[in-house]
């Protein structure tokens, strides 16, 4: 498995040439570590299947405010199959690997139908949480040229939510919401974590900027997600 994870490393480098630190080879390990986690936890899930998905998951790389940007999982998908045979993988969990890449995406919308799936869309969506989350949020708003909050107003009392100028805005919009999106338990314990991780940041920062934290504000609370029957 050591040598399989060193081609596909090899693969990812070969293939990658965006500058996105959000979605490089160090998002595809921590997605595996995190992936490889959940199905530990949980006793099942195919570790090879895993593993190819987590770091093949990224290979194409369309920019979050590109109106192609809900393709790229297919496009990704399509992109690592010949990576795959050549590396020997057999067409049956080819096939689900690609599923799983497709699927892990959140613009694709695509419904995840294996175990695999579930767990890759799982590990990839605790990148947006958390400190790690925190730092990608930021870092991504700076790509768009966006503004890391609205002085004047942190928490949009009086104004329209819009994450494409405010950084902080896709907290309210996104974030604090992904925890009730995750396919399995295991996910969505790592996923309370860290966004409780989140409203403390932001309710430090609003105590640095002068402002007060909205907590009976349903846009910035975390609401208690949905029992996960899987």
């Amino acid at each position: 498995m050591i040598e399989f994870e060193k081609n596909l490393e090899a693969a990812l480098k070969a293939h990658d040439q965006s500058d996105d630190a959000s979605h490089d080879l160090y998002h595809a390990r921590r997605v595996k570590l995190a992936a490889l986690d959940i199905a530990q936890r949980r006793g099942e899930g195919d570790e090879e299947v895993l593993i190819a998905a987590a770091y093949l998951h990224d290979l194409v790389n369309v920019p979050k405010n590109s109106p192609d940007r809900a393709k790229a999982s297919k496009l990704s998908a399509d992109a690592a199959e010949p990576i795959l045979i050549e590396l020997g993988v057999s067409a049956a969990k080819i096939e689900k690997i690609k599923h799983a890449i497709e699927a892990h995406s959140f613009s694709a919308e695509i419904e995840p139908q294996t175990i695999e799936a579930k767990i890759l869309q799982d590990a990839d969506r605790l990148e947006s949480l958390g400190a790690i989350g925190i730092a990608r949020t930021f870092y991504i708003a700076k790509t768009m040229n966006s503004n890391l909050f609205h002085g004047g107003d942190l928490f949009a009392s009086d104004r329209d939510l819009d994450d494409k100028t405010f950084g902080v805005d896709h907290f309210a919009l996104k974030l604090l919401k992904l925890h009730k999106t995750m396919q399995t338990k295991e996910g969505r314990e790592v996923a309370r974590e860290r966004t409780d991780y989140m409203i403390g940041f932001l309710k430090q920062l609003a105590a640095e900027t002068g402002f007060t934290y909205p907590e009976g504000d349903d846009l910035w609370i975390e609401e208690e997600a949905p029992k996960v029957a899987s």
